[in-house]
């Protein structure tokens, strides 16, 4: 790709642009993706209130399907230009997605499924991950021929989802709590639980709508003000920008080169990579298959802790493999074993937490901040990290470790178990840690209820 930038660039102007040039050039396109995901990201409360969880979504294939038929074109066009454009786009399609979808699925789970539903997401990107690599390896895609079918490969999902998420239903917390329309969140229930009985969760979903009937929906200027939701605010930005500074893309970074200096043949690296990618597949779906089971915080705490542990024996073994034999393997162990804790708790319980510690009216602007704080974060990594590495090496993940402890630290006071909870119940253990009480007048749900029988029964009459 550098070289068709270069080409262009040639036959433009009738010479090549100088490497700083280039290399400007190229840190755009790289660093456009994760900026588009935090505009993105700033779109989500707008859309999720006004077209709802599934409207938002089918809505943002188009921030897929025209990036990629510019990406895809772009070769036939000569214009590199199109590529960087189009990865702000295709930024803004994964900043709503990575924030829509763990809400939808939140939102449709039973309570015992939450967890590893609310993993899903995070399965599948692990998955997405692993087949780019393997399209990405040089024999298949990655070569002058190929690339632009690869970027052009990136539609193809959102043309499956267009076609397909038209039969599913709509959020029914979203159809009930926000919209008052019960008969469709009993349909949705009941298509969804396979069941006819849902009179339990709709009396659940009523719960939290009158108990958070006072706040209304709330803009993230509100969510940021509100003494209630201070915590739980608070432990959102903490797991995002925990999750992106503990040093997961710095690792991917520098991982060729550790696995150049441990003897691995250039041309034979990008197959290690696959395999790295296979390992976070893997291990995701583990985090999917014990999540119910070892709950939400115990997966963090070791997820951070292991990340903790393998940055630090990755910075000495970094340092000692010129003098002592054997410690670029060690550093290759500690690569993998890193990916082994960040998939099973950083990458993919923030999404879950996120969902369950916020109510429905406070929800949507709670992804925002998420978010923005994560796709920030990805791109201060993205800028920062080159310089950081030039400037003091393998000790920069020394600066990650501590990251990683800071997080730990903080979710081991902090955040509560969640497994097994409804969302008010939830709301209401953080609320005693902001000195505050969620008050549901279960009386006067107990009389709308009444009501709402007889009126049934007056009915059924005539």
């Amino acid at each position: 790709m550098q070289r068709f930038y270069n080409q262009s660039y040639f036959d433009r102007y009738g010479k090549y642009m100088d490497s700083s040039f280039q290399t400007l050039l190229w840190s755009l396109t790289v660093s456009m993706y994760p900026l588009g995901g935090f505009f993105g990201s700033l779109m989500v409360a707008p859309l999720v209130n006004n077209l709802g969880r599934k409207g938002t979504l089918l809505f943002n294939n188009i921030f897929s399907i025209i990036p990629a038929i510019l990406m895809g074109t772009s070769k036939a066009s000569k214009s590199f230009e199109i590529i960087i454009f189009a990865r702000i786009i295709v930024g803004v399609c994964a900043g709503l997605s990575s924030n829509v979808v763990p809400m939808y699925l939140g939102e449709l789970s039973p309570k015992n499924l939450r967890g590893a539903i609310g993993v899903m997401p995070q399965l599948f990107i692990t998955i997405g991950i692993l087949i780019a690599q393997i399209f990405g390896l040089r024999k298949v895609l990655a070569n002058d021929r190929g690339w632009p079918l690869l970027l052009g490969l990136t539609g193809i999902p959102a043309v499956v989802e267009l076609i397909f998420l038209p039969f599913f239903p709509e959020s029914p917390r979203y159809m009930l709590i926000q919209k008052g329309n019960e008969v469709g969140a009993r349909a949705a229930l009941k298509r969804l639980r396979g069941v006819d009985d849902v009179d339990g969760e709709i009396e659940e979903m009523r719960l939290e709508d009158q108990s958070e009937k006072a706040e209304g929906r709330l803009s993230v200027q509100n969510l940021c003000s509100f003494r209630s939701l201070r915590w739980h605010l608070i432990t959102v930005v903490v797991l995002n920008m925990g999750q992106q500074l503990s040093g997961v893309n710095a690792i991917y970074y520098y991982a060729d080169s550790i696995y150049r200096s441990a003897g691995v043949k250039e041309n034979d690296i990008q197959y290690v990579t696959v395999g790295t990618g296979s390992v976070n597949v893997f291990m995701t779906i583990a985090a999917t298959a014990i999540i119910e089971k070892a709950g939400r915080r115990l997966l963090l705490l070791m997820g951070f802790a292991i990340c903790c542990i393998a940055c630090l024996i990755l910075t000495a073994s970094l340092n000692l493999q010129d003098s002592i034999d054997g410690m670029s393997y060690l550093s290759i162990v500690c690569i993998i074993v890193y990916v082994i804790g960040h998939a099973v708790g950083p990458s993919p319980i923030p999404y879950v937490i996120t969902t369950e510690i916020f109510r429905q009216s406070s929800r949507p602007a709670a992804f925002m901040v998420a978010g923005s704080v994560h796709w920030i974060c990805n791109f201060f990594v993205g800028l920062i990290f080159p310089f950081l590495e030039r400037g003091i090496g393998e000790y920069s993940f020394i600066i990650f470790g501590i990251i990683c402890l800071l997080t730990f630290v903080y979710i081991f006071i902090i955040i509560p178990e969640t497994k097994n909870k409804t969302f008010l119940e939830i709301s209401q253990i953080l609320a005693k840690r902001n000195t505050m009480e969620i008050q549901v007048d279960k009386e006067q749900l107990r009389r709308g209820k009444d009501n709402r029988e007889r009126e049934a029964m007056k009915s059924t009459k005539f």
